[in-house]
């Protein structure tokens, strides 16, 4: 009987743990930098004909610590990185609780969003002076890869392993 009190304790703290971390991430991780467009796409295929748009565009004004052309290639980065595998990565137990639970949160909204300045673990530095069409074409040339790629996809730094669909959303 008391064998039963405890699972049932250690399953309620579990549950409870988890649904906090969530809650946590998804207000942690819901701030957007002042005139930021909230940009949602159902696929990564909207996100290209935005890309396209925003390419036309005469100059980009960048909201946060990094100029447009880094921004694009930290995208870039990212997709390429879920093909080839991440330079560095959290641990599976912050994977299976921490990151999933901010997936989690980051599924529910229908996005993701991050500090716009932090880099992705052990990629090499964005540099400053990166020309946006060489960004621009780097970031089509990632998606165009990606929707392509047959193989199986390389686990998140933080949120482990995920399907097509799954690093779409990401």
């Amino acid at each position: 009987m008391q064998d039963r009190i405890d699972r049932d304790r250690r399953g309620f703290i579990a549950t409870m743990a988890t649904a906090t971390l969530a809650a946590a991430a998804s207000s942690a991780c819901s701030g957007q930098p002042t005139g930021a467009r909230s940009l949602r796409f159902a696929s990564l295929a909207e996100a290209a004909v935005e890309l396209e748009q925003l390419a036309q565009a005469p100059a980009l004004a960048s909201t946060t610590d990094w100029s447009w052309a880094q921004t694009l290639v930290h995208c870039a980065q990212s997709i390429e990185y879920s093909m080839i595998g991440y330079p560095s990565g959290k641990s599976a137990l912050f994977q299976r609780t921490v990151g999933a639970a901010a997936y989690s949160a980051f599924a529910w909204r229908g996005r993701m969003s991050h500090d716009l300045a932090e880099p992705i673990p052990g990629a090499p530095a964005l540099e400053a002076g990166t020309h946006p069409g060489a960004a621009a074409a780097r970031l089509r040339q990632a998606l165009h890869a990606f929707t392509h790629w047959r193989a199986a996809l390389r686990p998140h730094f933080a949120y482990g392993f995920l399907d097509k669909t799954e690093y779409e959303l990401a």
